[in-house]
């Protein structure tokens, strides 16, 4: 995949950044192309090898018009996860790095619903917040609407299945 300056990317787990330059590093021994990105929620500078695009999960942002089928699966979806910490944990943290929007949207509502049962652990809080943050944002930058609308959308979604989605931590 071969993306220009400027362009909003999805780096997984870390989420939206913007193409801020491409350059040639000879790092290794062996001139390589890089991207330059520029996270937008932590500011945070990345570079990636071009050749590594793939293994690394970087994407263009989700189209505004697959956005509705995430708010969609929010309200009616199912959810199912391990029932042991230790393997529901390994279950999100790989859904969490998949880069997929919905696999995202997977893992804050099986989180939310597991909030209603039982306290969450330190861990899963905060991955339920990074998840709510990486949808938030994504679907900003997609829809061109401001994070706090999203937020009311993602709220709205979640209450249609009687969820409640915490404050984040």
């Amino acid at each position: 995949m071969e993306f220009q300056i400027g362009d909003k990317v999805v780096y997984p787990n870390q989420g939206v950044g913007i193409v801020e330059q491409i350059s040639t590093r000879n790092l290794t021994g062996q001139p390589e192309m890089f991207y330059l990105l520029k996270l937008s929620s932590s500011s945070m500078r990345v570079m990636v090898p071009m050749g590594s695009v793939t293994n690394v999960g970087l994407r263009r942002v989700t189209k505004s018009s697959q956005i509705g089928g995430i708010l969609e699966y929010l309200q009616k979806g199912r959810c199912k996860s391990a029932q042991d910490w230790k393997g529901r944990f390994k279950e999100n943290s790989e859904k969490m790095r998949s880069g997929s929007l919905m696999q995202v949207a997977e893992v804050m509502k099986t989180l939310i619903i597991l909030n209603q049962a039982k306290p969450l652990s330190f861990r899963e809080k905060k991955m339920l917040d990074r998840a709510r943050q990486l949808l938030v944002d994504e679907i900003a930058v997609a829809r061109g609407q401001a994070k706090e609308a999203v937020e009311a959308q993602l709220i709205k979604s979640l209450s249609k299945s009687n969820l409640r989605a915490p404050l984040p931590s």
